[in-house]
Parts: C-alpha cells; structure tokens; sequence
C-alpha cells in the first residue's frame, strides 16, 4: 500500500520555530560584577586566544592589513579577505606581522655609506620619514651613526661634505639577544633615541628605537603571538589549498575556510586536508545546524556560524535557506562545547547588546562586518550624500565582489556577468570614526551585560546566563519610544 502524498506534505508544515537577536534578551541577575572588571578574554581557535571577543569580517569592505593591526592592537583579530591574488595576500600579512615587532629587521632599515654626501643622506632620511640613521660599511660593519643633529649648518657641515666627516662614530650598539627593557635602558642611560642591533662581527641586524619600543607598550592588551607579533587571521577557499599554503607559510595564525555553506561533502574533505597540512588554526565555516557541526568538530579547530544574518546578505531571500542566528549559534554550540572546539558566530550584530546574547547562546566570539564597515581603517571608500558621509560597504555574494573574484564563496566563477546569481547587495553604511572607538563602545556594552548577569569571564557568563522570549511589543519597549531624540548616543543611532 503506498504512502499518502497529502499526509507526507502535511508533515513537513509541522516546523520548529528559531530565533535570532531580536527575539530575546538575558535575564538580570544577582551581581557583584561591576562591568570595567568583566574580563573578555577568550579562545576563537584551539591555539589563538584573543583579550576581547571581537572578529572582523574577511570582506574586501572591512578588513586588509590596517584593519588587522588595528584589530589585534586592540585585542581582537582581523581577518584579511580573499579578494586578492596569493602575492597581494602574503605581504599584506607580513605587514600586520611587522607592524609590532620590537626590532626593526635589518632589509627593512635604512643605512647610509661614509662616501654619501651629508645632502644626499639629509633627502633620504626626509623621504623615508627618519631622524637618523645607520652608517655601515661594504660588509655591514656599523662605522657611526648619522642624525638630522649631525649636520645642521651651525655645526659647520657643508651639503657637498662626507658622512664620515658629520656621522657620530661612538655608536652604541646592542646584541642580536636583548630584550626590550634591557634596549630601553640602554637608551635612556646613553639618552639615544635608536640603536643597531649587531652580531658577534659587528654587522648590523637590525635596529631598535625608542618610538617602537614605547609604542609596543601602549597595546599592552593586544593580542600577540608567541614571537611577539600581531595576530592575523586569513580567509581562503575550501578548495584553495595553494592559497592556504602560501598563508601558513607567511604566518597568518588563523585560516578560515570562507565558504557560504560549509556543509558540504566536498568542502568537508578539502578543509580537512587544508587543516592535515597547516600549522595554523583551520577554523570551518559557515553553518547553522547542529548535524554540521557534528561532521566538523573532529578536525576543525573552530566553527564560524551564520547562514544570511548580515545586513547586506541576500540568501534567505534568494534561495529560500538559513537559520535565525540565535538559535544557530545554540545548536553548534551544542555539539562544539562538547568537543572543546570554540564557535565564532559571524553576522547579524548590530548592538553590542547582540554580540553578548551571542555568546550567551553559546559563541565563544563574534564576528561583525557593517559594524566596522564604517571606520577609518576599513578600506571602503568615502561617499557624501545628503551631507552626510557614508563608506562603501559590500557582501561578499554581491556583483561587485563577485567581479573581483570574492564571489567564489558563493558561486563558481562564470564566463560572464549575466551569469552571477548574487545572494549580497552593494550599500553604503554611515562613516564612523575610528576601530578603537567602535571596540571600545562594543566591548564595554558586552562587559556591562557580563556585569547584569553577575558573570567575571566568558567562561562564568556562558555559564550563568539565561535567555528570555520576548513579544513584538517587548522588542519595541526596548528601544527608546514616544520621544524624539536630540542627541545620539555614540553606540545607539535611530537610523539602526
């Protein structure tokens, strides 16, 4: 006897409700937390630990190499987009990774020869925006030091006139071994502002300045590998295993696999055999249930989850698919947690108040692309409209990014325009300032809900928290209502 097509179709109306951001909100609770102590440091990946919980999106809009710096000075990661070709993308990761470091690398300092001329060195110095600068020999010996004090007029040095005759030749020099304290001082007892780092020959390796030094110090919090530099994350394709090679290899800490639907068969076993080859962090993504997850968590060192969440995605509208957020994030994290594998739930924040009922559902860390969209460090250009100024802001499914090859992630590459099938639109997203700023009003928001729920880390919070249900009319009672606002708030704006 068959099946009964009517009974079969009837059951599939039969469907679980799920929840996104809007939907609930963290129950108060008893507190001695008060929020400046609510500590935000958290895993994204089995290996990178960052001091605040906060990604930004691999988007050719949000994130290349000023972005990262400023992101990991700060405590949180950038993640640099893929489009752009494997060279463009080693280098802007060596850029992040040199951004910090303590000594300046001997190919990356500038020298001059006792032959030059004071007025020839004076114009390299300005061009290369330095005060001083080494003078070595043919071999690299350290013979003096010239600086913008060395040949002003009133000393009697004439522009045609050798280094030699202008250079300070007492140098004061460290080892290739000392450390930072120990460079600085060295500095303030012989009241130098630089010094050559030489080895056992004397032959310049590198340089240590002040500037650097005290500069380092300013980030106390960010988040740093073990060598000291910035950390960087690097978003290549499932089947992106050249590309995936030559980030390791420029010591990017985190890869992330950027693919729409990451529950894929194919892109399983790509990401898979990308995660057996590197030394980095593979974080997998993007999912939304708990059955992705499952056939993740037993290679992958992070799952990213969102399904067509952010502001300028279109898939739940063009293909019918995804996931409300919140319950998303719920259910991977459901499955990861159990496998000690941290979840970054990418999409859909526009609060700080989401990002922390994020990881009240279970994230470990969040990833916004909008948010940040908007800043100086963001590589989107500025536009005016109506007197205001925006910056362009992108999805990565979008005919525009798709033309620059970011459309992989959701598409095959076709022979022409016509045959895009865009799931992002192209917008533009209100100028914002800077990425401190912005961290700053997010990361204090989340510490205030740490400190409503009486949680002192995200380890205690996940722990503590509770979700409510909330009505339409809870959700309009939480915004300001029934007056007109004169002075925006910086971290609350009527046109969000």
């Amino acid at each position: 006897m068959g099946s009964d097509p009517q009974n079969a179709f009837s059951s599939k109306l039969d469907v679980p409700e799920a929840l996104t951001f809007d939907d609930v909100l963290l129950r108060p609770k008893e507190s001695r937390v008060e929020p400046d102590d609510a500590e935000t440091r958290t895993r994204v990946s089995t290996n990178v630990s960052l001091t605040v919980p906060v990604l930004s999106a691999a988007m050719d809009t949000v994130t290349e190499s000023e972005m990262a710096i400023a992101m990991a000075r700060q405590g949180g990661l950038g993640v640099l987009h893929r489009s752009m070709d494997s060279e463009a993308m080693v280098e802007e990761v060596q850029r992040v990774k040199r951004a910090d470091e303590l000594f300046i690398r001997r190919e990356d300092v500038v020298t001059a020869s006792p032959g030059q001329t004071v007025e020839a060195v004076d114009t390299m110095m300005e061009r290369s925006g330095i005060s001083g600068a080494p003078v070595v020999d043919g071999d690299d010996r350290v013979l003096g030091i010239i600086s913008g004090t060395d040949i002003r007029p009133y000393l009697g040095v004439g522009a045609e006139d050798p280094v030699s005759e202008a250079m300070t030749d007492e140098v004061i020099t460290a080892r290739e071994d000392v450390s930072a304290r120990e460079a600085l001082e060295l500095m303030y007892d012989h009241k130098i502002e630089r010094a050559p780092i030489v080895d056992e020959d004397d032959r310049l390796t590198g340089l240590v300045t002040m500037q650097g030094i005290l500069q380092r110090r300013a980030y106390d919090a960010a988040a740093r590998a073990d060598d000291g530099s910035l950390r960087v994350g690097c978003a290549v394709g499932p089947f992106e295993t050249e590309r995936a090679r030559a980030a390791d290899a420029a010591g990017a800490d985190v890869l992330f696999i950027d693919c729409a639907h990451a529950h894929n068969l194919d892109v399983i076993d790509s990401a898979r055999s990308i995660r057996a080859e590197a030394s980095a962090d593979v974080v997998v993504g993007n999912v939304g249930t708990r059955e992705a997850a499952e056939d993740l968590v037993d290679f992958a060192d992070g799952l990213k989850v969102g399904i067509g969440p952010g502001s300028i995605c279109t898939t739940r509208v063009v293909t019918g698919t995804g996931m409300p957020q919140i319950t998303a994030i719920a259910e991977v994290a459901d499955v990861a947690s159990a496998h000690d594998v941290p979840v970054i739930a990418d999409g859909g924040i526009r609060y700080s108040g989401d990002a922390i009922k994020a990881i009240a559902a279970g994230a470990d860390a969040v990833m916004l692309g909008s948010y940040f969209a908007g800043t100086d460090e963001a590589p989107g250009r500025v536009v005016t409209m109506n007197g205001k100024r925006y910056k362009q802001y992108r999805g990565m499914g979008s005919v525009g990014a798709m033309r620059s090859g970011g459309g992989e992630r959701y598409l095959r590459e076709e022979e022409g325009e016509e045959d895009f099938v865009p799931e992002g639109v192209e917008a533009a997203t209100p100028y914002k300032g800077s990425v401190e700023s912005e961290l700053h009003q997010l990361v204090g928001g989340m510490q205030a809900g740490m400190g409503y729920v009486g949680a002192e880390n995200v380890p205690a919070f996940k722990t503590r928290s509770e979700l409510i249900r909330v009505s339409s009319a809870g959700q309009q009672e939480g915004h300001p209502h029934d007056v007109v606002i004169t002075d925006e708030a910086p971290n609350y704006s009527p046109e969000e």
